[in-house]
């Protein structure tokens, strides 16, 4: 990851950086990070996470993707926000569609349903419009994303989730592929259950009014930060409805129109 400058102390970013790292490795969700870097200090925030991301690769990790937040008004309004952020999807965050996730693997997890997009191409270059985005998406894939925080109570601000990877835990791909031609993601209608009971629903335009919308912002955000997304990188592209809590033995399962289902068990 490019280096940016951030707008504190290289001694905020330390602590910062030090207390979600404390949290991940003890299991143990700490005090959120806002006193050290703000509420709202983007530059700051994503300063403490390229910090982490760059000492996450140093032990082995690969970086397989990134992950849209906060697209859902519903979702901005849980959690108090009003701006979208982003974070980096690593491959021991992956399963597929009918897996186990320990549950105990993500802290404090929450299970939110999206459409995912994989990339043929590098929207790296040009405009980065939407027309150029849809060119670079390769196949489109219903998804879950599991949410988790190493901030206590989920008590965060903008700054405290963008430090902590955009509360980025892990996330499922469901089985079937849709090109852009087979499926309209602004056009996906969302339905969530666990344990057969409707938690949540949705649809594509309550993503930034269409998930692609959601892919160009990101696409223009990752070059900004040194760097753009790459062929074979996986993009969820945020929540199509609320995000929901979930138990140890829950079973997730959520239908996207046009997409398909995906289905995740948690152990206990």
């Amino acid at each position: 990851m490019a280096d940016i400058t951030p707008s504190v102390s290289q001694t905020a970013v330390t602590e910062a950086a030090a207390r979600l790292r404390e949290a991940a490795a003890t299991g143990t969700p700490g005090p959120p990070v806002r006193e050290l870097i703000g509420r709202d200090d983007a530059v700051a925030a994503y300063a403490v996470q390229l910090r982490l991301s760059a000492e996450r690769i140093a032990a082995g990790a690969t970086v397989v993707g990134r992950k849209i937040g906060l697209t859902s008004a519903a979702v901005q309004q849980q959690l108090g926000v009003d701006q979208p952020d982003f974070g980096i999807l690593y491959d021991d965050m992956a399963y597929s569609g009918g897996d186990t996730v320990p549950y105990d693997s993500v802290l404090q997890p929450r299970v939110e349903a999206e459409v995912a997009f994989v990339l043929k191409d590098d929207p790296a270059d040009g405009p980065l419009d939407a027309e150029q985005v849809r060119a670079a998406i390769d196949y489109a894939v219903p998804a879950l994303e599991i949410c988790g925080s190493r901030v206590a109570n989920w008590d965060i601000s903008f700054g405290d989730t963008v430090a902590d990877n955009a509360s980025a835990g892990a996330y499922v791909l469901g089985p079937l592929r849709r090109t852009l031609a087979e499926a309209e993601p602004k056009e996906v209608g969302m339905e969530m259950t666990i344990d057969g009971e409707v938690v949540s629903t949705g649809s594509g335009e309550a993503c930034l009014g269409d998930p692609i919308n959601a892919v160009v912002w990101l696409a223009r955000q990752a070059r900004e930060f040194g760097e753009p997304l790459r062929a074979g990188q996986v993009v969820l592209s945020g929540a199509l409805g609320p995000m929901c809590p979930v138990e140890p033995g829950a079973t997730v399962t959520a239908t996207l129109t046009g997409l398909g289902r995906v289905c995740v068990h948690f152990g206990k």
